[in-house]
């Protein structure tokens, strides 16, 4: 099966709310999303971490960037009623497990509560056509067996970050049946995604940002545990997949429904593995010992099936894990000898879009 190709024609001159578009996975997609010819309005917090992806690939240059809170309706409608947009992708959250056991009431208000403001003012978008909400491969009930997770899967999560994702399934399946069923209302759809790596994460407690560090150092990386296993992705493969179904939700409401983005179940690798992966491609190599830590409970297992969006949206991982890393590194490197990062993130953009798949 030959993957999709984004469509430059569709997305140009579309207009597009995008939340989230200052954080590490929306800062990548508002600038592919500027690439495409598409009329970009972004809605989020300041970004927190520093240094930060928005701020070194000048994000904001091409887009219309809005400070604002997901958990503000008043400043969200005003927002939203600006920007008019025709297409929503909503991808503001705390996205943290960690974050989640500290402040779990603030992580609920933000991916239920503020996702639930969004879908509430959708409804009163007059060209509204179609919707992506993300969500997350831990939404599942997880068993921590061998299988991987279809979209049928009962929902869930040990923790508060997982559970509040599972619950943003929900809100969004209820708007959808109760708000958005008529024909000609639009299509409201939610995407599920591994966990995602690439250049410009600096967000705190994840395993690649923390080697990158350790080897940049060439200082000893630390891993708490290094036989959980995880679907690793390179951040353009799930963008594609956000890309790629509002695509085709445009046209087609029978899409109208959950949908996971993974990789090959062959790239589903341990954190032990992963960390040798990338030892090996750093210039130099890195070391890494595991050390464990007293840590609140984290899922030891999880594996995600994409079988649905690659039969129905003709969606396909393109970068193998190897090459995801690889582009990782190369991001990384580039940053460190003081490169342009928002020419070398349109760049790694390019070089996605023309592999094949």
């Amino acid at each position: 099966m030959v993957s999709r190709p984004i469509a430059p024609a569709f997305w140009h001159g579309k207009r597009v709310f995008l939340t989230g578009h200052t954080g590490f996975k929306g800062s990548w997609l508002a600038l592919w999303l500027q690439q495409l010819g598409a009329q970009v309005t972004g809605y989020a917090l300041p970004p927190v971490t520093t240094p930060n992806l928005f701020d070194l690939a000048g994000v904001a240059e091409g887009m219309v960037s809005i400070v604002g809170d997901i958990r503000d309706p008043a400043s969200l409608k005003q927002a939203l009623d600006v920007a008019q947009p025709e297409i929503l992708l909503h991808l503001a959250a705390q996205a943290l497990v960690g974050e989640g056991y500290t402040d779990p009431v603030g992580t609920y208000a933000t991916n239920v509560m503020g996702t639930i403001n969004l879908l509430e003012q959708a409804r009163q978008l007059q060209d509204l056509r179609a919707a992506v909400i993300v969500t997350t491969d831990k939404c599942y009930e997880n068993l921590e067996t061998n299988h991987a997770y279809v979209e049928s899967d009962a929902l869930g999560g040990h923790d508060p970050y997982s559970s509040s994702k599972a619950c943003t399934e929900i809100v969004a399946s209820s708007w959808r049946r109760s708000f958005f069923h008529e024909p000609g209302q639009p299509a409201i759809a939610t995407a599920r995604a591994g966990n995602v790596i690439g250049g410009g994460d600096w967000s705190p407690h994840r395993l690649v940002p923390d080697l990158l560090q350790a080897f940049a150092a060439g200082e000893n990386a630390q891993l708490r545990n290094g036989q959980a296993v995880r679907p690793w992705q390179h951040v353009l493969e799930p963008l594609a997949g956000y890309l790629t179904l509002a695509e085709q939700l445009w046209d087609d409401s029978t899409l109208a429904c959950a949908w996971n983005f993974g990789p090959e179940l062959e790239d589903c690798v341990s954190v032990a593995q992963l960390a040798e992966h990338l030892a090996r491609l750093w210039p130099g190599g890195g070391h890494h010992t595991i050390q464990p830590s007293p840590m609140p409970h984290e899922a030891g297992l999880l594996r995600l099936d994409a079988t649905r969006a690659k039969q129905h949206l003709h969606w396909k991982p393109r970068w193998r894990l190897e090459e995801a890393l690889r582009q990782t590194v190369a991001w990384h490197q580039a940053w460190l000898a003081g490169s342009s990062m928002g020419n070398f993130c349109r760049q790694q953009i390019d070089c996605y879009s023309h592999t094949d798949a």
